[in-house]
C-alpha cells in the first residue's frame, strides 16, 4: 500500500509528488497524459526563474524532478474509480491502494456545441492552436475565444498562417495584456468581435464558419481550419463519484489546506477552486505543495 496516490500528471501533480517524496511518503503518481494542459503552452513567460520556456520543456523538468526520488512511482493509465479506503481501479483492471489521495486531474477543453464541430473534429477543427498551428502554414484560420489560450493561440498561429480571424462573443478580451500586445504586433489578424459562431461548415473537412452577426456584409467566413479556445472544464468526475462536493463554479470544493469534503482526500491545481480559480503554473504548483503538506499532516495524525 502506498502512502499517497496522486492522480494527475500535470504541474500540480508533479509538484505534489516532489513534496510527498521529501516528506518520505511512499508515493504513486497516476495519469493518462503526461504534462497535462501544460503541454499545450507554446511559450511560458511567467514561471519564476525562467524568462521564457516552452510548456513541454517545463513539464519535462517537473517530471524529471518528481521521478528523481526513489519513493515516487509513475503509473501511466486511466483511473476508472476510487473507492473508500482508498482503492484506485485502473482501466486495465489493476488496483492501487493508498492511505491518502490528491486529485490533480486538471481540466478538459470546453467544446462549442455547434453543428459541424464533432463532424469535423480532426478534419480542420482543433482544440489547441499552439499545438496544431504548424499544419496551417500559409492557410486561413479562425481562433474562437477571448481568454489567455485564445489570444496566445492566435498570436502563435499568426506567425505561420496567412490570415487569422479572432472571433469573440464579447467586445473585450479577458487575456493577459502581455498576450494582447503580442497579438497586436501581427498585421495578419482580423478581429471579429461581439460575434458568435453558430455552425462550422465543411465538405469532408472545414471550409468555413457561419456567424450570428454579419461581418463585412456576410454571415460566413471561408477558412481552412478552426481552433476552438473557449475555456476548459475541471475534470471532477472521479472526485464526484467519491463524494467530494463541488463549489459554485464546478470545481472541487476545498478549504485553505486543500482538504476536500472527504477525509483523506485533497485537491490541487485547475480541478480545485483553491487559488480563486486563477489557473496558472504558479498557482497549480503552490496548491500541489500545500496539498502534499496537508496529506503529510493527515497521515502523521493517524486519522
Amino acid at each position: 500500500m502506498k502512502d499517497v496516490a496522486i492522480i494527475g500528471l500535470g504541474c500540480a501533480g508533479y509538484t505534489a509528488a516532489v513534496y510527498t517524496a521529501r516528506y518520505k511518503l511512499d508515493t504513486v503518481i497516476v495519469g493518462e497524459v503526461e504534462g497535462g494542459m501544460g503541454m499545450n503552452a507554446a511559450d511560458v513567460g511567467n514561471w519564476p526563474g525562467e524568462i521564457e520556456i516552452k510548456g513541454p520543456d517545463l513539464m519535462q523538468k517537473y517530471k524529471d524532478h518528481a521521478l528523481s526520488f526513489d519513493n515516487v512511482e509513475l503509473v501511466s493509465g486511466r483511473v476508472e474509480k476510487v473507492e473508500e479506503g482508498f482503492k484506485l481501479t485502473m482501466q486495465n483492471g489493476d488496483v492501487i491502494e493508498a492511505k491518502a489521495v490528491i486529485f490533480a486531474t486538471g481540466s478538459n477543453k470546453r467544446h462549442l456545441g455547434v453543428p459541424g464541430e464533432e463532424e469535423f473534429s480532426g478534419k480542420g477543427v482543433s482544440y489547441c492552436a499552439t499545438c496544431d498551428a504548424f499544419f496551417y502554414r500559409d492557410k486561413t484560420v479562425a481562433v474562437l475565444g477571448g481568454g489567455d489560450s485564445a489570444i496566445e493561440g492566435a498570436a502563435i498561429t499568426a506567425q505561420v498562417a496567412k490570415t487569422v480571424y479572432l472571433i469573440h462573443r464579447r467586445g473585450e478580451f479577458r487575456a493577459e495584456p502581455y498576450w494582447i500586445d503580442k497579438l497586436n504586433e501581427r498585421d495578419n489578424v482580423e478581429f471579429v468581435l461581439n460575434t458568435n459562431v453558430v455552425e462550422i461548415l465543411g465538405d469532408q473537412k472545414v471550409t468555413g464558419v457561419k456567424l450570428d452577426t454579419p461581418w463585412k456584409d456576410s454571415d460566413t467566413i471561408e477558412l481552412d481550419g478552426v481552433f476552438i479556445e473557449v475555456g476548459s472544464i475541471p475534470a471532477v468526475d472521479i472526485a464526484v463519484q467519491m463524494g467530494c462536493e463541488l463549489d459554485d463554479r464546478g470545481h472541487v470544493k476545498v478549504d485553505a489546506a486543500l482538504n476536500t469534503t472527504v477525509k483523506g482526500v485533497f485537491a490541487a491545481g485547475d480541478v480545485s477552486g483553491g487559488s480563486n480559480h486563477f489557473a496558472q503554473f504558479a498557482t497549480a504548483a503552490g496548491e500541489g505543495a500545500v496539498a502534499a503538506n496537508s496529506a503529510f499532516h493527515y497521515l502523521q495524525s493517524g486519522k
